[in-house]
C-alpha cells in the first residue's frame, strides 16, 4: 500500500516539479524512477529496491505479467486521448510532410538505427531492429510541453505534434513485427509471419477504431449515454476496444485506440471538450504512474551495460545523423526553409510509447533466452532519456540560433466568434495573418471552421488556453465579445501570454463618447461599441480598403467615421501589406503616403465628391 501511495504522490510532484521548471515531466519522473529502482539498491539495508514493480514471490507490485498488461492499456488511453487532440484542418498546408515523417523518415530510423546498433554493440540483427524499431517514436507527451514555451510558427508545432502522436502506434507496430519476427525464426516461415501480423494488425486496428467511433459518437449524439456516465462509459468503451482488437490482432489495440480518437476528435460531438478534459487527467496521472514502474523496473547491472562510451556514440548516431537525415529526406519540396528542417530534426524526443514496449519486449526476450536481448531495455531508456534532457535543456536555445524563435508573434487571438469577430478573422486570414477565435459557444466556432477559420471551443476563464501549443505565434490579442467582464478579464489574464505586441477590447457602452473614459486598450474607435460593431456587420457583411493620401487625409476619414454610423476604421495596412490595429485613441497611428485604411460598412468611394468635401472640410478644420 505504502509503495503503491508513493508512486502516486511522487508521480504528481513530479508533474508539478516540471510544470514549475517547464520540462517535459518524462525527465523528472524516469530520475525518480532510477532513484526508487535500481539507485535505491546501494543504500537500502538489504540490497532491495525501494520499489519492486514485478513480483518476485517475497516483494513487488505486480505478480507475473499483470503490469505489462497494466502498461498496454494505459499506453492505449493515452494514445486515444493524442488522437482525440488532432484536427484534421491542422494539417492543410503541412500533411505531405507528416505523411513522409510517418513513412520515408520512419523507414530511414528503422535501418539506420538498426545498423548502428549491430556494428557498435555487436548485436545480432534481429535485436539491433528492435531496438531500432522501439525509437522510432517521438513522443507527444514529451514534445508539447517542450513547445509550449517556445514560439514558433504553426506549420512547425503541428508536424511536430502530428508526428509525435501519429509516429507512437506505427513505431510500436513495427516493433511488435520484429518481436514476432524474433519468436517465429527465421525464412520463409519468418516472411509469411511478417505479412499476416502486419495485415491483421492494420486490418483489425482501423476497423475496430473506426466502427467503434462512430458508434460512440452517434450514442452520444442522440443522449443514449446520461451525463454523469460519459466519462466513465467512454473509457470502458476505449478499453473494450483495445482487447478486442488485440484478441483478433495480437498488438492491433494501439492502433485502434489512435483511430478511434482520431475519429471522435473530427466529428462535431456536443461533449468533447468534457472528453478532452477527463482524458487528459487520467493521462497525466497514467504517465506519471507509468514512467516511475517503468524505470523502477530497471535493474543495476541492465545501466552499467549502457555505461560505456558507445552508447555515447549510438546516441549520437541516431540525434545527429539518423533523424536529420529523415526530417531532411521527408521535407524535400515542401515549403519549410533550411533553419526549420534544422529545428524539426533537433527535436525528437522519444516517449511513453518506446519505454513502455521496450520494457514489455525486453523482458519477454530474455526471459526466453534470446541472446542480447537484455540490452532492449537500458538502451532504450539510454535514447528516451538522453532525447528528452537534450531537448529540454536546448530547444529554445537551438530555436534562436537558427532562427525559428519567433521574436516578433504576428499571430492574431480574437476572443469571442460572432459575426463581427468571423468577419474580421476571415479578412485577416485573406491577408496572410494567422488568426485564431475562441469561444464557449458551440455554434459560433461551428460557424467559424465552417469559414475556413482555426477555432478553439474554450471557457476564457480556465487555463487551458495558456498551455495550447496552436497558439505560440499569437502576439496580439482582441477581445470582441459582448460582455464587458469577459472581455476585462481576458485582457488581465491574456495580455502576458498572447498580447505582447498588443492586447485589445472593444469598448462598453458605458465609456462610448466620453473622452476622459476613453481605455488604453480600447479598440478601433471609442464611438463604436460591440453593439454597434455587430448591427453594422449584419447591415455591411464586408470589409473595404481605401488608399491614404497623407496624415491628414486619414484623420479626415476618421472624424467623418466619428458621425457616420455606417463606417468604422479598422485597420491600417502598410507599403507591404502589414496590417496594423488602430486603437480607440485612433490619432496616434502613424501613416504614411500608400498606406490603406481598412474599414466596415458602406463603402467610400475614392472620387466621391461629397466625401472628398467632408474631408477637406475637416482638414480644414484642423
Amino acid at each position: 500500500m505504502i509503495e503503491l501511495a508513493g508512486i502516486v504522490i511522487l508521480g504528481i510532484l513530479a508533474q508539478w516539479l516540471a510544470w514549475r521548471f517547464k520540462i517535459p515531466a518524462i525527465l523528472p519522473l524516469i530520475l525518480i524512477g532510477l532513484a526508487v529502482g535500481p539507485i535505491s539498491t546501494y543504500f537500502t539495508a538489504d540490497g532491495s529496491k525501494l520499489i519492486e514493480p514485478i513480483w518476485d514471490g517475497s516483494s513487488g507490485l505486480f505478480p507475473g505479467d499483470s503490469l505489462f498488461y497494466f502498461v498496454s492499456l494505459a499506453i492505449g488511453i493515452i494514445l486515444f486521448e493524442g488522437g482525440l487532440t488532432l484536427r484534421k484542418g491542422e494539417i492543410l498546408n503541412v500533411g505531405p510532410v507528416i505523411l513522409k515523417l510517418i513513412t520515408v523518415a520512419v523507414i530511414i530510423t528503422f535501418f539506420g538505427a538498426g545498423i548502428a546498433a549491430h556494428f557498435i554493440f555487436d548485436l545480432s540483427w534481429q535485436i539491433s531492429f528492435l531496438f531500432a524499431a522501439l525509437i522510432i517514436v517521438t513522443g507527444p507527451t514529451v514534445i508539447t510541453p517542450i513547445l509550449r514555451n517556445i514560439p514558433l510558427k504553426k506549420d512547425i508545432s503541428a508536424i511536430l505534434k502530428w508526428e509525435g502522436i501519429l509516429i507512437d502506434p506505427i513505431g510500436a507496430l513495427v516493433a511488435v513485427l520484429m518481436f514476432e519476427f524474433i519468436s517465429a525464426g527465421t525464412g520463409t516461415e519468418f516472411t509469411e509471419t511478417a505479412l499476416l501480423e502486419f495485415g491483421k494488425i492494420v486490418l483489425f486496428g482501423f476497423t475496430f477504431g473506426f466502427t467503434f467511433a462512430h458508434a460512440l459518437a452517434f450514442a452520444i449524439k442522440k443522449n443514449v449515454i446520461p451525463h454523469y456516465l460519459l466519462n466513465v462509459l467512454t473509457l470502458a468503451t476505449v478499453l473494450g476496444v483495445f482487447v478486442l482488437a488485440d484478441l483478433f490482432a495480437h498488438e492491433s489495440g494501439l492502433l485502434a485506440v489512435v483511430v478511434m480518437g482520431l475519429v471522435m476528435g473530427n466529428i462535431n460531438l456536443p461533449n468533447l471538450k468534457e472528453l478532452l478534459y477527463f482524458k487528459e487527467s487520467l493521462s497525466v496521472l497514467l504517465i506519471s504512474i507509468l514512467f516511475i514502474l517503468l524505470a523502477a523496473n530497471i535493474n543495476m547491472e541492465d545501466l552499467l551495460l549502457v555505461y560505456d562510451i558507445k552508447a555515447l556514440i549510438l546516441f549520437g548516431t541516431v540525434v545527429l545523423i539518423i533523424r536529420p537525415l529523415g526530417v531532411f529526406i521527408s521535407s524535400i519540396g515542401s515549403s519549410l526553409q533550411t533553419n526549420e528542417k534544422l529545428f524539426i530534426s533537433w527535436v525528437g524526443p522519444r516517449g511513453i510509447v518506446a519505454a513502455g514496449i521496450a520494457s514489455l519486449f525486453g523482458l519477454e526476450l530474455a526471459s526466453q533466452g534470446v541472446t542480447g536481448a537484455e540490452y532492449i531495455t537500458p538502451l532504450v531508456f539510454m535514447i528516451v532519456l538522453g532525447t528528452v534532457l537534450l531537448n529540454a535543456t536546448t530547444a529554445r536555445l537551438f530555436a534562436q540560433l537558427v532562427g525559428v524563435f519567433l521574436k516578433n508573434s504576428q499571430g492574431i487571438l480574437i476572443i469571442g466568434a460572432s459575426t463581427i469577430s468571423r468577419l474580421i478573422a476571415s479578412y485577416l486570414k485573406k491577408n496572410n495573418r494567422h488568426v485564431v477565435l475562441v469561444d464557449s459557444n458551440g455554434a459560433n466556432i461551428r460557424k467559424a471552421r465552417e469559414l475556413g477559420l482555426d477555432a478553439i471551443q474554450e471557457n476564457v476563464y480556465s487555463d487551458d488556453l495558456i498551455n495550447n501549443i496552436e497558439l505560440s505565434d499569437v502576439g496580439y490579442l482582441m477581445a470582441m465579445t459582448g460582455n464587458t467582464e469577459v472581455n476585462l478579464n481576458a485582457i488581465e489574464k491574456f495580455r502576458k501570454h498572447f498580447g505582447e505586441n498588443g492586447s485589445f477590447r472593444v469598448v462598453s457602452s458605458d465609456e462610448m463618447y466620453d473622452p476622459e473614459n476613453n481605455p488604453k486598450e480600447g479598440l478601433f474607435s471609442q464611438t463604436d461599441d460591440y453593439i454597434k460593431l455587430t448591427n453594422l456587420a449584419r447591415k455591411y457583411p464586408s470589409i473595404h480598403e481605401i488608399d491614404l493620401n497623407s496624415k491628414e487625409h486619414y484623420e479626415g476619414l476618421i472624424e467623418i467615421s466619428k458621425t457616420d454610423p455606417d463606417i468604422i476604421p479598422l485597420f491600417v495596412k502598410d507599403t507591404e501589406g502589414e496590417l496594423s490595429i488602430i486603437p480607440s485613441n485612433s490619432m496616434e497611428v502613424e501613416i504614411e503616403e500608400g498606406y490603406m485604411l481598412v474599414y466596415l460598412g458602406k463603402q467610400i468611394e475614392q472620387g466621391d465628391s461629397e466625401e472628398k468635401e467632408n474631408i477637406e472640410e475637416n482638414i480644414q478644420q484642423d
